[in-house]
């Protein structure tokens, strides 16, 4: 329970620096080069920006700090898997942004921010977390730090408690010819 708490506490963190790059860079370009007044969609492609940003820095401090101990050697895919993960919290932020805007009409910067900022990010960060621990730093992922360390006799402390056993192989059924 306090490596969960921990990691917890460190995905909050990693979360703060990101979702400063996130607030920052989305009001710099919503008051400026997208404002809504110029262009029609640009609070939407502000979000699109700024969260993108966010999800570079979250990925290095979630894979570095966080979920430190539970990464992969295989880079590539986790970055990948974090990638598709993070898009998905990008997408409900920006329905969040776009009921708002669009759907209800409610078009000020405040709204926009809280919409977005503040409804979207509870309900991205929920998801996000939930899916970055279970799928992309699973401990229990083949190549990740911990299952590696699981199975050479020393838990994690994320995922002790849980068995960490093989699945032996089975033949593939033949066909009849």
């Amino acid at each position: 329970m306090r490596a969960l708490v921990t990691q917890l506490g460190r995905f909050g963190l990693v979360g703060l620096v990101g979702l400063a790059i996130d607030v920052g860079v989305f009001n710099i370009l919503r008051l400026t080069v997208l404002s809504p007044d110029d262009v029609h969609e640009g609070p939407v492609i502000a979000k699109v920006i700024s969260t993108s940003l966010a999800i570079v820095a979250n990925w290095l401090g979630n894979r570095y700090w966080t979920f430190g101990h539970e990464r992969r050697p295989h880079w590539i895919r986790e970055a990948v898997e974090f990638g598709l993960v993070s898009v998905g919290g990008m997408l409900i932020a920006l329905g969040c942004l776009w009921v708002s805007h669009y759907a209800l009409g409610l078009t000020s910067v405040v709204a926009d921010n809280i919409s977005t900022n503040v409804v979207g990010l509870v309900l991205g960060t929920v998801f996000r977390f939930t899916f970055y621990r279970l799928w992309v730093f699973g401990g229990h992922r083949e190549g990740s730090g911990a299952g590696v360390r699981a199975a050479g006799g020393s838990e994690s402390p994320v995922t002790s408690g849980l068995s960490v056993s093989p699945v032996p192989a089975q033949k593939a059924p033949q066909l009849a010819e």
